[in-house]
Parts: C-alpha cells; structure tokens; sequence
C-alpha cells in the first residue's frame, strides 16, 4: 500500500505546503482523506485502472474542504464516493453549488454522497469511525484494507478515541498543529509529544504526523525541531511534507 501526502498544511497554505489532504492506494481502491487544496495533485497519482475513489471527510472547517471546489479540473472515469459524518449532504450540495462553484451533478464524473454513523461499517473495506474533541464534530477514522490498519485522526486533542481508533495500527496518521508543550483546550490540536505518547499506548506501528499549523510551523525546518528528540520515544516516526510518498 502507497501513501502519498498531497497535502500537509493546517489552515492555509505557504510555501511549505497546501492545506491537508493524503492518498493511499490499495490494491483495489483509491482513499482520499480530507480534501484540503493539496487535492490538485490527485490526477498525477491516479493509474487507468479505473479503481473507484472514495474520499473521506473528517470535518467541515474550510481547509478539509476547501480543494472540493476544483473537482472540476478532473476528468475521471472513476467513480468518487464522498463520506462523512451526517449532516454531510446538506452541507455539501450548498458549498459545491453555485454561485461557488460547479455542482456535483454538473461534473464531468460520478460522485455519490455518503452520510454514516459512528460505529463500523463494511464497505468494500471495513472502516470504523468515532467522534473526536475538536471545535467543530470530527470524524477519526480506522481502516483495514489489504491486511493492513490504517487510522487516520486530525483535528483532534488527546482523546481515548484516538486511541481506540489507533490500536494496534500499522500506520497512525495523525495531525501536528501544535509545538511541544502547546495546547489549546478551547480548540483542541495535537503536539508532537501527544502524538507520540498516543502512538506509543495504542502500539502503532509507524505515526506519520501532518496537518501542521501554517501560522505555527511557517517553514519545513521548523516541523523537524523535535524530530530527534520524539524519536528517541519513537524510532517509526514521520514528519510528513508534500509530496512525501511511504509504502508499507
């Protein structure tokens, strides 16, 4: 399985990188999680196999959804199923509408909007999903596909949820938007050191952080600070940048 961090920027984009956005290829499928501007990129990664796409939203601030609105731009002969939390089609078929933009219907593809619950569903994969702590309803989520475990959990703070969801998972992807000793109660983020410690308790195998905070982190030597120092607590430990592909 190929991971490919299209985008790793919290709130806005910089030079560092587009607002957040990542692509696991699978055997089968493609997973897109969170559509942030770092989107754009998806058609360099896309193969002809015609594998369907299924793009999974954590929540609804601006820079997880923001790269919807140059779908567009793409011309696939994929199937996008879009999931989220409820409330998911409401909200959607307002933004990706006029006078913002193209409409769903008016796509040059097919897409089909997915509303689910907390709890585990059985799609082509299976995928679980709970709540997280954040200012707006967050969705983390937990996927097993091709005899791995990939949990993915942004905007979040510390929470047991997080580590349910990461339990013995062979890649934890989680966000960083915060610097060591950091917190925001109000407005709950992640540390380095609160990843770490989280993949620690759940046992992952590798954490890749991202969704690094642009107003914080305004250059990528500032997100490798604490590299060494995390590591020596966590030897499979990624600082994720644009660009940046693992397979595991």
């Amino acid at each position: 399985m190929k991971i490919v961090f299209l985008g790793t920027n919290g709130w806005y984009d910089t030079p560092t990188g587009n607002t957040i956005c990542t692509l696991l290829e699978t055997n089968d499928f493609y997973l897109v999680l969170d559509a942030g501007n770092g989107i754009y990129k998806l058609e360099e990664y896309l193969d002809n196999s015609k594998k369907p796409i299924y793009l999974f939203l954590s929540h609804f601030h601006l820079d997880h959804i923001e790269g919807l609105h140059i779908l567009n731009k793409f011309s696939f002969d994929n199937t996008l199923h879009i999931y989220g939390q409820p409330g998911t089609r409401k909200i959607l078929n307002n933004i990706i509408n006029q006078p913002y933009t193209v409409s769903f219907p008016g796509l040059p593809f097919e897409v089909h909007l997915h509303e689910i619950e907390t709890g585990i569903h059985h799609l082509p994969f299976r995928v679980e999903c709970k709540f997280l702590p954040h200012a707006s309803p967050c969705f983390g989520y937990r996927f097993e596909i091709d005899e791995k475990v990939i949990t993915y959990c942004t905007d979040t703070g510390p929470h047991k949820n997080v580590e349910e969801l990461a339990r013995n998972s062979n890649l934890l992807i989680t966000e960083c938007s915060l610097k060591i000793g950091e917190s925001y109660p109000g407005w709950p983020h992640l540390n380095p050191f609160d990843a770490v410690k989280i993949a620690i308790k759940a046992k992952a195998k590798t954490l890749a952080l991202t969704h690094f905070d642009a107003n914080i982190y305004r250059s990528i030597e500032e997100r490798l600070e604490s590299k060494e120092s995390m590591k020596k607590l966590f030897e499979n430990l990624i600082y994720a940048h644009d660009g940046m592909e693992i397979v595991i």
